[in-house]
């Protein structure tokens, strides 16, 4: 599932060049919808974490849940982690960590105080059946030591977005072949418009289209969020 980078854009140009308003070079667009992308994406978490506070949760919230989940699982993954003393090296497109786990088990996470403490006491000292890692800059540190099948289940950062083209008689023309259409689910299709319109009317300096797209952005928010 994808949302054609062509497709967004041919819109985008349509709206921002009604009226002489101006143009959206394929430079501008292509950091206006990355930004978009990763905007819409980011939400998803703080979506779900208020409606999952949400008490005595309706038919209305389950289902919005339902989507959001659906959402994200686009960017579910495993991976089988590289150990490189003393760290297993973490995923490049690593966005969050689902869990970590071992041939033994999931392993918990705790910080680095709460390793201090455990590691002394006799009946919560890490074994491997009952193992920790601290989630540190350089890698997932584990305790005890662990050096190979680890796997790790996480949520991995959406991949940035272009609109690849060719010139021809000084004219910008879609290149499918160096193109990379947006990842997030065909439903946020009209959300990247409205939100890579917002950008543009800053950058062409016209407030009007700026206005009406964040105007039909908070219109959004407050429907799915009824």
């Amino acid at each position: 599932m994808a949302v054609s980078i062509d497709k967004v854009y041919q819109k985008v140009l349509a709206i921002a060049n009604k009226e002489q308003r101006g143009y959206i070079t394929p430079q501008e667009f292509n950091l206006f919808a990355d930004h978009a992308q990763m905007d819409i994406f980011e939400q998803y978490f703080y979506d779900i974490n208020q409606f999952g506070r949400t008490p005595g949760n309706d038919t209305a919230y389950s289902d919005m849940l339902t989507l959001l989940e659906e959402k994200i699982s686009i960017f579910k993954n495993i991976k089988l982690l590289n150990y490189h003393s003393p760290y297993f090296q973490k995923p490049r497109e690593l966005y969050r960590v689902g869990t970590i786990e071992t041939g033994f088990g999931i392993v918990e996470q705790v910080t680095q105080k709460e390793y201090l403490n455990i590691k002394l006491s006799p009946l919560a000292k890490p074994t491997l059946k009952r193992a920790v890692y601290i989630d540190m800059p350089k890698g997932f540190r584990l305790y005890p030591t662990f050096t190979n099948n680890v796997h790790c289940h996480y949520i991995r950062r959406p991949e940035k977005v272009n609109w690849g083209y060719v010139v021809a008689n000084d004219n910008a023309l879609y290149d499918p072949s160096t193109s990379k259409d947006f990842q997030l689910h065909p439903s946020e299709e009209n959300n990247l418009i409205i939100k890579v319109l917002a950008l543009a009317g800053i950058a062409i300096n016209d407030p009007t289209i700026y206005q009406v797209a964040t105007a039909e952005d908070n219109k959004n928010i407050q429907q799915e969020k009824q």
